[in-house]
C-alpha cells in the first residue's frame, strides 16, 4: 500500500514553509504551516494514509497517545485508525485542528467530526475548547434550536453508527425535533388565537402548507430514524392531521422509484423480488405508524386506498391488509370510485380477475357493521349525531349508507366488465347492502344488467339469483321500460316489472300518493334528491302537479306495454296456426275427411237427403220421419 502523504513542503510568500495537499482528498486552497521536521507516524484509514507528526496529534488527542503510549516499540511509526468514524475525510479534518488550523465546522460535517472527535478522545481534559467541546457549541447554538437543521444533521448520522448512538447524539436530535414541532404548533395556535381565526377549519379545505415546511426534510431519513422521529413527534402530542401530512410525504417520495416498475423488468426475478420486499417493508411501516382508527380520522381516504393497492401487490403482512381495510372501512362513505378499483394481485394466474373483490366485500361488511364492532366510538360519539334515527332520509347515518349504495352500484357496474368474474362473487356483492340502503334501485339493474350481457352463459339459477337482488318496486319508468323489453332477464322478473307497473298505475289513478314515487314503500322514503338523501318537504301544489305528470307518463307506457302485449298475442296465434297447416299429419288428415265427405254425399242423394254441411228443406224432413215411423212400427 502507497502512502498518501497530507502535503508538501513549499515556500510561501511570506517567506514561511508551509505544507500544502497534494492526496487524492487535497484541498487546492488549504495550507498546513506546519515545521519542516519530517513525519514521523503514519496513519493508515482504509486505502489512505496521512503521514503526520506525533506531537500535535498527541497534544490533543487522547486515543493517539494512549496507542502510543501502549505500544511495545517505542519507534512505532505506523497506525491503523480504520474505525474512525467519517473515514478519511472526518480524520484529516481532526487532524488539521490539531495542526491549529482552523476548520470551518458546517450543518454537513458537525455529526462527523463530533463522532471523530469522541472517537480520537478530543476532549477538554488535553486542551482548552478542543474539537469535541467546539463542536458541542456548534449544535446547541445552530442546530438543535432549529427542526430543519436537526434534520439535516440527523440524516448524515446515518453512516456513523454506532459511535452517534454512543454519544446520545441521535436521540438528542430526534428529541429536539419533537419538542421544537410541539413548539411550533403551540405558537401557530396561539397566533390564530390572537388573530380572532376560528379554531376549525374548513372539512373540505385543507390550509395551504408552506413550500420551506419541515415535514417535507423528513423524506431524506432512512426508514429507522423516520419511525424514531414520528413516533416522538407523536408522543409530544403532536396533531394527528400534520402526523398525516408528513406520512404522506414520506411515503410518496419512498415508494415513487418502486411503485413504477420498468416494464422490461421480469415478473418473478430477483430484481422484481427486491423491489417487492422494499415496498413491503415501507408500507407495512407507513401502516404502523398511522393515527389511531376512527370514523373522523385525518388520513385521507386516497392515501389508505394506495396504501392497500402497495400492500397486496407486494404481498404484506394479513395484518397489515386487515388494518387498512377496517381504516377504509370506517370512512368508506368518504371514497370515490377510483379508491375502491383495487387490482387484484393475479401472479402466476393468466386467468385471474381484474380486481381483489374479496377485499371490497370486508371493507362493505367493516362499513355495514360499524355498530357492532366499534363500540369504543360509539361512546365517543357526539350525542347530537346519537340522537338521529338510522332509517330516517336527514340522519348522517342514512345519509353515509345513501353514498355507500351508490358507490357499490358504480362499482359493481365496473367490475361487471371483467369476463373472468365469477358469478358467486357478484352476487355476493349485489346482496351485501340491506333493503334500505337504496331508495332506487336504477344502479344496481344496470350493473346487473351489463354483467348479464357480458356473461351470457352463465346457469339459469345464477341468473335468477342474481335479478332477485333488484327491488323492482325502486325501479325508475326508464329502468322498467327497459326490464320489460329485456330479453337477458329471466321471465319472472320482467312479469314482476309489468305487475308493479300495473300497481304504481293504480295507486296514481286512485290519488295513492303516499305510494306513487318509485322506491317508496309505505311511505317510507316520500321524498328524494339526485343524491339520494332526503331532499326536505314538498309543498302540497307541487306535489300534485308532479303527481298529474307522472300520470300522464304512466298511462302512456301502460298502453304502450298492452299494445306490445296485443301484437305479441297475434304473433303467437299466428305461428301457431302456421305450424298446424304445415304438420305432415293435418295433412293425411284432411285428404281422409275430404273422401269421407263424398261418400256421405253420395249416400245421402241416394235417400234424398241433403248433402253434409247442408240445411234440410221441409220434404226431406217429412220423408225422414215417415220411414222412421214405418221402422218402428
Amino acid at each position: 500500500m502507497g502512502v498518501v502523504t497530507v502535503g508538501e513542503l513549499k515556500t510561501s510568500i511570506s517567506g514561511k514553509r508551509s505544507f500544502r495537499p497534494s492526496s487524492t482528498i487535497r484541498h487546492a486552497a488549504t495550507e498546513w504551516p506546519i515545521s519542516d521536521v519530517s513525519s514521523d507516524v503514519t496513519i493508515e484509514i482504509g486505502a489512505s494514509s496521512f503521514a503526520l507528526h506525533k506531537f500535535p496529534l498527541v497534544s490533543r488527542s487522547g486515543r493517539i497517545r494512549r496507542l502510543l503510549i501502549e505500544a511495545k516499540d517505542a519507534t512505532i511509526s505506523r497506525m491503523n485508525l480504520s474505525l474512525i468514524p467519517g473515514g478519511p475525510e472526518a480524520f484529516e479534518l481532526a487532524a488539521k485542528f490539531c495542526y491549529g488550523i482552523n476548520i470551518e465546522i458546517t450543518l454537513s460535517n458537525v455529526a462527523m467530526l463530533r463522532c471523530a472527535a469522541h472517537f480520537l478522545e478530543m476532549t477538554e481534559e488535553f486542551v482548552q475548547k478542543n474539537l469535541e467541546a467546539r463542536t458541542e457549541a456548534y449544535l446547541k447554538d445552530t442546530v438543535l434550536p432549529n427542526i430543519s437543521n436537526s434534520i439535516s444533521v440527523l440524516h448524515r448520522c446515518e453512516c456513523l453508527s454506532p459511535v452517534s448512538e454512543e454519544i446520545n447524539l441521535v436521540n438528542r436530535l430526534i428529541n429536539a425535533i419533537a419538542n421544537n414541532a410541539c413548539k411550533e404548533q403551540l405558537a401557530s395556535g396561539l397566533l390564530k388565537l390572537d388573530h380572532n381565526f376560528p379554531m376549525k377549519t374548513t372539512p373540505n379545505i385543507e390550509p395551504e402548507t408552506p413550500s420551506d415546511w419541515w415535514g417535507k426534510s423528513l423524506s431524506v431519513l432512512n426508514l429507522e430514524f423516520f419511525q424514531r422521529v414520528l413516533t416522538a413527534v407523536k408522543s409530544k402530542g403532536l396533531k394527528q392531521d400534520m402526523i398525516s401530512k408528513i406520512l404522506i410525504n414520506y411515503t410518496h417520495n419512498s415508494l415513487q422509484g418502486l411503485v413504477i416498475r420498468d416494464p422490461h423488468i421480469v415478473r418473478g426475478s430477483l430484481l422484481d423480488m427486491e423491489l417487492q420486499k422494499k415496498q413491503r417493508v415501507i408500507v407495512e411501516a407507513m401502516v404502523s405508524l398511522l393515527p389511531t382508527q376512527s370514523r373522523r380520522s385525518s388520513v385521507p381516504m386516497a392515501f389508505l386506498s394506495s396504501l392497500l393497492k402497495t400492500a397486496i401487490a407486494s404481498s404484506a403482512s394479513t395484518s397489515c391488509r386487515s388494518d387498512l381495510e377496517r381504516r377504509i372501512g370506517l370512512q368508506l362513505d368518504q371514497a370515490i370510485l377510483e379508491d375502491i378499483l383495487i387490482p387484484a394481485n393475479s401472479y402466476g394466474n393468466n386467468h385471474g380477475t381484474m380486481y381483489d373483490t374479496e377485499s371490497i366485500l370486508r371493507i362493505f361488511s367493516i362499513f355495514l357493521n360499524l355498530d357492532e364492532d366499534d363500540d369504543e366510538d360509539n361512546r365517543m360519539r357526539d350525542e347530537s349525531e346519537m340522537a338521529y334515527d338510522f332509517d330516517s332520509p336527514g340522519s348522517p347515518k342514512q345519509s353515509s349508507i345513501l353514498k355507500v349504495s351508490k358507490l357499490l352500484d358504480t362499482y359493481l357496474a365496473e367490475i361487471a366488465l371483467d369476463t373472468n368474474l365469477l358469478p358467486s362473487k357478484f352476487i355476493a356483492l349485489a346482496e351485501l347492502l340491506p333493503d334500505h340502503a337504496r331508495i332506487i334501485s336504477d344502479g344496481l339493474y344496470r350493473a346487473v344488467d351489463i354483467f348479464l350481457k357480458v356473461h351470457p352463459n352463465i346457469k339459469d339459477s345464477e341468473r335468477y339469483r342474481l335479478c332477485k337482488t333488484i327491488d323492482c318496486q325502486k325501479l325508475s319508468q326508464e329502468a322498467c321500460s327497459h326490464a320489460a323489453q329485456n330479453e337477458r332477464l329471466p321471465v319472472q322478473m320482467a312479469v314482476q316489472v309489468l305487475y308493479f307497473e300495473q300497481i304504481r298505475l293504480r295507486n296514481a289513478m286512485n290519488g295513492g300518493h303516499n305510494q306513487f314515487f318509485f322506491g317508496t314503500i309505505n311511505g317510507q322514503f316520500p321524498q328524494r334528491s339526485s343524491s339520494g338523501a332526503g331532499s326536505g318537504a314538498i309543498s302540497p301544489r307541487d306535489n300534485y302537479a308532479s303527481v298529474r305528470r307522472e300520470n300522464r307518463e304512466l298511462k302512456l307506457e301502460v298502453a304502450r306495454m298492452r299494445m306490445r302485449l296485443t301484437d305479441l298475442e297475434k304473433d303467437h296465434v299466428s305461428m301457431k296456426q302456421e305450424l298446424v297447416r304445415s304438420h305432415p299429419a293435418n295433412k293425411i288428415f284432411k285428404s281422409f275427411t275430404k273422401k269421407l265427405s263424398k261418400q256421405l254425399n253420395s249416400l245421402f242423394r241416394i235417400n234424398n237427403l241433403k248433402p253434409i254441411g247442408s240445411k234440410p228443406n221441409a220434404e226431406s224432413r217429412f220423408l225422414f220421419q215417415r220411414r222412421r215411423r214405418h221402422s218402428i212400427s
